[in-house]
């Protein structure tokens, strides 16, 4: 199982290299380095379309001469080669034959030449009208062994491209008979084997990634189970003191809401004990202490009545009374304990 899925990665990756240099090759051209053949074998140089005068020789399968790789690595190299190493044959077609020019000729080419279409390489110039409804064409057809021969001379310095061309006596043009990619900037094999690595860096991210959200998770998870625990504990100490547990916020509420002395509990129960003769000029409320300042025509009577409330105890004078002239009655000053009832009750006057 892991032979075949390294078997299917392998295709995919090199699927996918091909299509990124075939990409590159149509966005980007490369430059054009012609190689055209002299009568003794060796090469004139032409670069982007001017003569050099710069020539490279070519012997056993070889091309020599100084900083080749400089000149080819990464270019389109055109090798023209003389007519005299090609086998050329006229083609006379039907007109509607110009569409599928070059499958007929290969099915033809063993007829055409001394050599099957495998054996072969070959080129065809472009149709011309002969008549209303045929059409000639010049086929250029030499050994598939000839052409790569030049063709591997030169792949050796790493172009990205190859051709073999030849002339066409009494044409101007030229056939192009053979055609291959070399491995020239992008190499199909490296860019696989970096597609390769870089799928292996995504999983390995990936699986990282995954560890890691799945941690943080499982962290997260736990905060989130604590607060849980930590709200329900709340809630269960908040319903515990509504069910009048002594300790709970809420008895301690009600404990002091029936322990300290309500103000105005007390002010309306004065109103009620003390007579309409007395009036209060002062009140102090201490805690539980409540201290009365203010005239009346009667103060003895006071005490008594003001005892009688549920809500006052131990009522005494604190200062003598005290009657001045200008005063319409006696001057008092009165404490008492104040029962914390916060209730309105007590004897009417």
């Amino acid at each position: 199982m892991v032979s075949n899925l390294r078997a299917i990665l392998s295709a995919w990756t090199g699927s996918v290299a091909q299509a990124i240099i075939a990409g590159a090759g149509r966005l980007v051209s490369p430059r054009v380095v012609r190689l055209v053949e002299a009568d003794d074998g060796g090469f004139a140089v032409e670069a982007t379309g001017k003569a050099d005068k710069s020539r490279i020789a070519y012997a056993d399968g070889a091309l020599s001469a100084p900083d080749l790789a400089s000149l080819f690595r990464g270019k389109r190299v055109e090798i023209v080669l003389q007519p005299k190493r090609f086998l050329f044959r006229p083609l006379e077609l039907p007109a509607r034959a110009a569409d599928f020019l070059e499958g007929i000729v290969r099915a033809q080419i063993d007829r055409l030449t001394p050599w099957s279409a495998t054996e072969a390489v070959f080129g065809c110039t472009a149709p011309v009208a002969a008549g209303s409804d045929a059409i000639t064409t010049m086929i250029a057809a030499t050994t598939r062994k000839a052409a790569t021969g030049y063709a591997q001379a030169v792949a050796a310095f790493h172009p990205s491209e190859v051709a073999i061309l030849t002339d066409v006596e009494g044409d101007a043009g030229r056939i192009k008979v053979f055609e291959q990619s070399a491995r020239g900037h992008l190499d199909a094999a490296k860019l696989g084997r970096g597609l390769q690595l870089m799928l292996g860096i995504a999983a390995v991210v990936a699986v990282l990634s995954a560890g890691a959200s799945a941690y943080v998770a499982s962290s997260l998870g736990g905060q989130e189970e604590e607060v849980a625990r930590q709200i329900s504990a709340r809630r269960a100490a908040i319903r515990a003191g509504a069910d009048g547990s002594d300790r709970s916020p809420v008895a301690a509420l009600e404990r002091r809401k029936y322990e300290t002395p309500a103000s105005v509990i007390v002010l309306e129960t004065l109103s009620r004990v003390l007579p309409d003769h007395t009036y209060v000029s002062e009140l102090r409320l201490a805690g539980n202490k409540l201290q009365i300042s203010g005239i009346t025509s009667d103060a003895p009577s006071l005490i008594p009545l003001i005892e009688q409330s549920q809500h006052f105890t131990r009522a005494t004078f604190y200062a003598p009374t005290t009657r001045a002239p200008s005063d319409p009655g006696e001057r008092f000053h009165i404490e008492a304990r104040v029962e914390p009832k916060n209730s309105l009750g007590g004897v009417a006057p």
